[in-house]
Protein backbone atom coordinates (compact mmCIF):
# COMPACT_ATOMS: atom_id res chain seq x y z
CA UNK A 1 0.00 0.00 0.00
CA UNK A 2 1.38 3.47 -0.85
CA UNK A 3 0.35 6.48 1.09
CA UNK A 4 0.38 9.92 0.33
CA UNK A 5 0.95 12.72 2.81
CA UNK A 6 1.30 16.72 2.43
CA UNK A 7 4.68 17.72 3.94
CA UNK A 8 3.66 20.98 5.25
CA UNK A 9 6.33 23.82 4.91
CA UNK A 10 7.54 25.37 8.09
CA UNK A 11 7.71 28.96 9.00
CA UNK A 12 11.54 29.00 9.66
CA UNK A 13 11.98 27.73 5.92
CA UNK A 14 9.97 30.03 4.44
CA UNK A 15 11.94 32.46 6.12
CA UNK A 16 15.30 30.58 5.23
CA UNK A 17 14.09 30.40 1.12
CA UNK A 18 14.10 34.13 1.37
CA UNK A 19 17.68 34.30 0.45
CA UNK A 20 17.37 32.05 -2.68
CA UNK A 21 16.49 33.41 -6.11
CA UNK A 22 12.72 32.37 -6.23
CA UNK A 23 10.07 31.50 -4.04
CA UNK A 24 9.65 27.43 -2.95
CA UNK A 25 8.35 25.36 -5.01
CA UNK A 26 4.74 24.17 -4.61
CA UNK A 27 3.56 27.30 -2.34
CA UNK A 28 0.42 28.63 -3.34
CA UNK A 29 0.42 32.10 -4.98
CA UNK A 30 -0.53 33.82 -1.87
CA UNK A 31 2.46 32.81 0.08
CA UNK A 32 4.87 33.23 -3.28
CA UNK A 33 3.28 37.24 -2.84
CA UNK A 34 4.41 37.08 0.57
CA UNK A 35 7.31 35.70 -0.59
CA UNK A 36 8.01 38.66 -3.17
CA UNK A 37 7.07 41.10 -0.75
CA UNK A 38 9.56 40.22 2.04
CA UNK A 39 12.01 40.21 -0.60
CA UNK A 40 11.17 43.85 -1.72
CA UNK A 41 9.38 43.43 -5.18
CA UNK A 42 6.07 44.95 -3.95
CA UNK A 43 5.33 44.80 -7.75
CA UNK A 44 5.58 41.31 -7.86
CA UNK A 45 3.51 40.52 -4.87
CA UNK A 46 0.58 42.67 -5.94
CA UNK A 47 0.65 41.49 -9.67
CA UNK A 48 0.00 38.23 -7.99
CA UNK A 49 -2.34 38.46 -5.65
CA UNK A 50 -4.63 41.32 -7.43
CA UNK A 51 -6.60 38.88 -9.72
CA UNK A 52 -7.35 36.56 -6.97
CA UNK A 53 -10.54 37.66 -5.53
CA UNK A 54 -11.43 35.61 -2.03
CA UNK A 55 -11.03 36.69 1.49
CA UNK A 56 -7.46 35.28 2.10
CA UNK A 57 -6.41 37.07 -1.37
CA UNK A 58 -8.28 40.28 -0.49
CA UNK A 59 -6.00 39.99 3.06
CA UNK A 60 -3.18 40.29 1.51
CA UNK A 61 -3.81 43.00 -0.65
CA UNK A 62 -4.73 45.26 2.14
CA UNK A 63 -1.35 44.61 3.59
CA UNK A 64 0.20 45.23 0.54
CA UNK A 65 -1.71 48.63 0.25
CA UNK A 66 -1.48 49.25 3.71
CA UNK A 67 2.65 48.91 3.43
CA UNK A 68 2.29 51.24 0.07
CA UNK A 69 1.00 53.86 2.37
CA UNK A 70 -2.17 54.10 0.93
CA UNK A 71 -4.71 53.58 3.62
CA UNK A 72 -7.71 54.60 2.30
CA UNK A 73 -7.22 51.46 -0.26
CA UNK A 74 -6.06 49.22 2.43
CA UNK A 75 -9.28 49.77 4.16
CA UNK A 76 -11.09 49.10 0.87
CA UNK A 77 -9.58 45.71 0.98
CA UNK A 78 -9.70 44.81 4.76
CA UNK A 79 -13.37 45.39 4.35
CA UNK A 80 -13.44 42.99 1.33
CA UNK A 81 -11.59 40.54 3.55
CA UNK A 82 -13.74 41.06 6.66
CA UNK A 83 -11.22 42.15 8.66
CA UNK A 84 -10.29 45.22 10.74
CA UNK A 85 -7.34 47.74 9.89
CA UNK A 86 -4.70 46.18 11.71
CA UNK A 87 -3.31 47.91 15.24
CA UNK A 88 0.24 45.74 14.52
CA UNK A 89 3.63 46.14 13.00
CA UNK A 90 3.87 45.30 9.20
CA UNK A 91 6.38 43.03 10.07
CA UNK A 92 3.81 40.97 12.52
CA UNK A 93 0.85 41.64 9.92
CA UNK A 94 3.34 40.22 7.56
CA UNK A 95 4.35 36.88 9.78
CA UNK A 96 0.94 36.07 10.66
CA UNK A 97 -0.86 36.07 7.21
CA UNK A 98 2.82 33.63 6.49
CA UNK A 99 1.99 31.49 9.56
CA UNK A 100 -1.80 31.07 8.80
CA UNK A 101 -1.58 30.38 5.24
CA UNK A 102 1.77 27.38 5.89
Amino acid sequence: MISFYFCRMEFENFISSLSAGKPPEMVSAYLQSLWYDARGNWNKAHDLIQDIHDSKASHIHAYLHRKEGDASNAGYWYNRAGKPYPLVTLQEEWEALVKALL
